[in-house]
Formats: C-alpha cells, sequence, structure tokens
C-alpha cells in the first residue's frame, strides 16, 4: 500500500466532528427516495485521480447525496455532472459522467479533493471542522510532488488552500483574493480560481459551461503542455 493509499483509508476512519459523523450517517439511513434501495457511502470521502498529477482540484465538501452516497466526490450529483462533462471536452476525463465509484472513470493528469471530508449540514462547515481537515487535505498535496497547479471550486475551497499551503511554509501575502479565473503564485503552485458548478451557480447562468472550460484553457495555459488524454 502506497502513502495516498494509507492516508485514504485514514481519512475513510475519521470521526474527528461529532456534527458530520452524526449528519452524514443519518443522511445515509434516511436516503432520499430516488435511492431507497442503495446502500450510502455515510462516511469521509477520500481525494482520487491520477497519483502522477499536475492538477489538484479543491472541492468544499462531498453533497449529501452525491459523495456521501457514492463515496467517491462529485459522483452522483448535479455538480459532478458539469465539472465531469467539461473535464472530458479538456481531454482531462475519459468519460463525460460520473454515477458510482466504479462507473470506469478516471482522470488524466488530474486529481481531486475536498476542503472538508465529510457532508455537512446545508454544505456549510464550521470553522472547527475545517480545522480538523486541513491536515488531510496538507499531507494529500504532500504525497501528490508533481501537482503544480490548483483548481479550487468556489471560495471557501480557495481560502481552505490558502491556508494548506501557509500550513506547508509558503508566504501567502498579499492574500491573493478569489474569482473565477483569478490566478496566484503560490510557493510551486499556480492557484486558479473557479466558482464552484453548484445548482445555485449553474441555474443562473453565474457559471457557464463555456467559463467552466475556460479554467481548464488556462491550466493548460500555466503548464505550458497541453493535458493528453491517457490511453
Amino acid at each position: 500500500m502506497t502513502e495516498l493509499e494509507l492516508l485514504r483509508e485514514q481519512i475513510v476512519a475519521c470521526r474527528a466532528c461529532p456534527r458530520l459523523v452524526e449528519w452524514r450517517e443519518r443522511v445515509g439511513s434516511q436516503k432520499r427516495a430516488a435511492y431507497a434501495d442503495q446502500m450510502y457511502w455515510a462516511k469521509p470521502v477520500p481525494g482520487w485521480g491520477d497519483p502522477h498529477a499536475r492538477l489538484l482540484i479543491v472541492g468544499l465538501a462531498p453533497a449529501a447525496h452525491g459523495g456521501n452516497r457514492t463515496g467517491r466526490v462529485f459522483t452522483g450529483d448535479r455538480s459532478g455532472d458539469w465539472l465531469f462533462a467539461s473535464l472530458y471536452r479538456a481531454g482531462l476525463a475519459n468519460q463525460p459522467t460520473s454515477t458510482h465509484r466504479d462507473d470506469g472513470l478516471q482522470l488524466h493528469d488530474c486529481t481531486i479533493a475536498a476542503a472538508v471530508r465529510c457532508a455537512p449540514p446545508g454544505n456549510q462547515p464550521t470553522p472547527a471542522e475545517r480545522a480538523n481537515c486541513q491536515p488531510f487535505l496538507e499531507r494529500e498535496l504532500a504525497l501528490l510532488p508533481t501537482v503544480r497547479v490548483i483548481v479550487p471550486l468556489g471560495a471557501f475551497a480557495w481560502d481552505a488552500t490558502l491556508r494548506v499551503l501557509a500550513a506547508l511554509g509558503h508566504s501567502v501575502k498579499p492574500r491573493p483574493r478569489f474569482g473565477h479565473l483569478a490566478t496566484a503564485t503560490v510557493g510551486p503552485y499556480t492557484l486558479i480560481g473557479c466558482y464552484h458548478p453548484s445548482q445555485q451557480n449553474t441555474f443562473t447562468g453565474k457559471l457557464t459551461a463555456a467559463m467552466l472550460d475556460a479554467v481548464w484553457a488556462r491550466v493548460k495555459e500555466c503548464l505550458g503542455a497541453n493535458l493528453a488524454t491517457k490511453d
């Protein structure tokens, strides 16, 4: 077992935040009617993707009936529908859809994690819950030595990423401000901001497919090479 695999097992076993443990398990027990016949994951959701990736995408937290149900972040929810369709168009994924952990989806030169690993009530983790999860992302980034570009999805993930980079010894002063396509250099990393592909953003047009595709185009520019699909 690699260090990264061991870390992800430790993430799945975490019970550090009583509020999140109670919520994720209650959701997994009560279920949504559309998924009544499914067994919910109802545990912390680890990162996943290409262990040799140059791109790390950081989300906020698993969705209650998405990652908390399927056990894979952005899998089985509307946000994931938008994200993976866009990654597929950019050549960063081998298929445009993601419905469950064993659906054959593969990421190319890309890996995905979350700032908070358990589904929070109302999609709103507390500062203490964010702090409890921060060491996981610190260790995960340290175990992904080829990452050069980080794309936080939304202001919460942007802030969490800056906290992680500061904890790893990189200067974040002056503190970069979040915005869609906002770009900042922190240590060896380039951060590129992206609005979160939540239904609130996609339904209102705050985030369009073209805007999301533009993020991966900027990633390719920063890396200085196309992210070619691996067969």
